[in-house]
């Protein structure tokens, strides 16, 4: 490591490959509620919990499961208000949603005056509740409900939540045909299920297949705890039913894992456990209100777990707390490592963003937490935040051999660069101003930009410590904490193999 005098910097500061993610959430958005002349009737929703009975001998025929989940399922037709076409994207072609519009697109985002839609949807109520995609309805002017025995109506967006990707409508219509949901926590990898839904438009149309995987999410900005299903999905089933063998609602087909547009056998639902909170609290308060806790998270490593001499890699990092915060006020600090909540094991950073954003804000829960190898717990008066703050998690050249961190130069943080970057005052530390693209700090996600406020586990408060810090290394790996606009996290830094 070496000292340089800071230059100013063409390039904008790189997000690190895995980025840290703020555990708060605040309220999510929705419509149809506000300013409604009469409140949403509650929900009737049909929950049945029992544990589903698994017989390896597999039947013969899944017709009569068909024929007692079918009528829940609809098919969805939107008119969506002119504009920009979200849908053209082609950022959307790997991880793609299943939103069928009617023909092939061009590529880009351009400007059109009305598009159509096709979707599916689950009615949860016989007065009328239908559960959908937030993708499904979004930006929709109008939305048009066609059931199963032929009849079509008009709904109402009751409310949706684009964390979670779930959309609540409701049309005008009494005993309705309601699907019964299960726990979907009790589901496990193996068991058989089928989605029903309406792919491409042509009709609606079931799939078998099984659960593939539990907890899967796909992107740090969402509020994600997908089932993982082979069961055959296109685009169209957006929306539609994830049932299990006892015809019982387990989650809402959302999305597909494809280069070529359709089905590859890896789809993924929305829980029925995480759908169902979604929308009871739509209804209740005409928005999802989330729990925020008030940290920087991300995940453990077997590096990181080394490093703070652990002997797991489970749990949630924390890589900073917020000032004045619920997690401050109860005494949590940068470096503890996160391992439970409620009683409940805490497997990742995913994970407790989740459960955090789940629980009420001024609700009490009560955290385990691993400090410097000794379990405390911690009971934490849960707080709320407006939009993008809950529990965002993260993943996150030639060395010589009497110094750490081969190729990184750093400087002091003055007022220049302090301005020029946007770090707080509060922020102390030794600035990157570079890092060889061949280094080990490179590839450890060290970039120009990052302030660089602990090595080991030691405070730098200038550019002069970070050097003396690196200088005759102990170990060939360095924890380090660096600090970006995204908030603090660690990292460590393996030179074993550099030469």
């Amino acid at each position: 490591m070496t000292i340089k005098t800071l230059k100013p910097l063409a390039m904008s500061i790189l997000l690190l490959g895995g980025s840290a993610l703020a555990l708060a959430t605040g309220f999510a958005l929705n419509s149809g509620t506000k300013g409604n002349e009469t409140a949403n009737p509650p929900l009737q929703v049909q929950v049945d919990n029992s544990p589903l009975t698994r017989d390896v001998k597999e039947g013969s025929s899944f017709a009569p499961i068909v024929k007692k989940v079918a009528p829940s399922v609809v098919k969805i037709l939107v008119t969506m208000k002119a504009g920009d076409n979200p849908l053209a994207n082609s950022d959307m072609d790997f991880f793609r949603r299943f939103f069928g519009g009617e023909g092939q697109q061009p590529r880009g985002r351009f400007h059109v005056p009305a598009e159509h839609g096709i979707g599916s949807g689950v009615i949860v109520s016989p007065d009328g509740y239908i559960l959908t995609n937030n993708h499904v309805v979004d930006n929709a002017s109008e939305i048009q409900v066609s059931l199963n025995d032929g009849r079509q109506f008009t709904a109402k967006l009751i409310g949706s939540d684009p964390k979670t990707d779930v959309a609540l409508i409701q049309i005008k219509a009494e005993n309705l045909p309601a699907i019964t949901l299960a726990d979907s926590d009790k589901i496990e990898v193996g068991d058989v299920v089928l989605a029903i839904g309406n792919p491409f438009g042509i009709g609606q149309t079931v799939t078998k297949g099984i659960v593939s995987a539990k907890d899967r999410t796909t992107s740090g900005d969402m509020d994600e705890d997908f089932i993982q299903t082979d069961a055959a999905i296109n685009p169209g089933n957006s929306g539609g039913a994830l049932v299990d063998t006892e015809g019982r609602l387990v989650g809402i087909n959302s999305a597909i894992l494809t280069h070529s547009g359709g089905n590859q056998g890896i789809g993924f639902a929305v829980p029925s456990n995480l759908s169902r909170w979604v929308m009871e609290s739509l209804v209740k308060n005409g928005r999802v209100e989330r729990g925020l806790l008030g940290v920087m998270i991300q995940n453990l490593t077997p590096d990181l777990a080394t490093a703070f001499k652990l002997n797991r890699t489970t749990g949630a990092l924390v890589g900073d707390v917020s000032p004045g915060g619920p997690a401050e006020k109860s005494g949590l600090k940068s470096g503890d490592v996160i391992t439970e909540l409620n009683g409940q094991p805490i497997e990742d950073a995913s994970q407790l963003k989740l459960r955090v954003a789940e629980s009420a804000p001024g609700s009490k829960v009560q955290l385990g937490v691993n400090r410097n190898g000794e379990n405390k717990t911690f009971d934490v008066t849960l707080g709320s935040l407006q939009e993008n703050k809950v529990a965002q998690t993260g993943e996150q050249s030639r060395a010589a051999k009497k110094e750490a961190l081969a190729g990184v130069g750093v400087a002091d943080l003055d007022q220049n660069t302090r301005t020029e970057f946007e770090i707080p005052a509060q922020v102390q530390g030794a600035i990157i101003t570079e890092v060889a693209p061949d280094s080990a700090a490179y590839q450890a996600g060290l970039r120009t930009g990052d302030v660089i406020t602990e090595l080991n586990r030691k405070p730098v408060r200038s550019a002069e410590d970070a050097v003396a810090y690196t200088e005759n290394p102990a170990s060939r790996q360095t924890l380090v904490k660096v600090w970006t606009k995204e908030g603090s996290h660690y990292l460590t830094v393996d030179e074993s193999n550099q030469s």
